[in-house]
């Protein structure tokens, strides 16, 4: 149960990071996904260090599912943008 909370706690802060992000002007768009990517990895290590139930053994992994949860969140936001397009 908590796997699913945690990983989704991820996208979704990553998800929002990258909104913001992308109302920079200076931050052209193909960096985006780098940089939730980025923020997932340091989300993933917070979380290992602060949750209990983290879904991790180790540090590696944990960064590895930070990257992986950040990088879910740009297709989230793709989703997002192909339902709205077609709705």
């Amino acid at each position: 149960m908590y796997d699913v909370a945690t990983f989704t706690t991820i996208i979704a802060l990553c998800y929002f990071i990258g909104v913001i992000v992308k109302q920079i002007p200076a931050i052209k768009n193909n960096y985006i996904p780098l940089i939730v990517g980025a923020s997932g990895a340091i989300l993933g290590v917070i979380g290992y260090f602060t949750i209990p139930d983290y879904p991790a053994s180790d540090i590696l992994t944990a960064i590895s599912v930070g990257v992986a949860s950040g990088l879910t969140s740009t297709g989230v936001d793709q989703l997002v943008k192909r339902t709205a397009e077609k709705g």
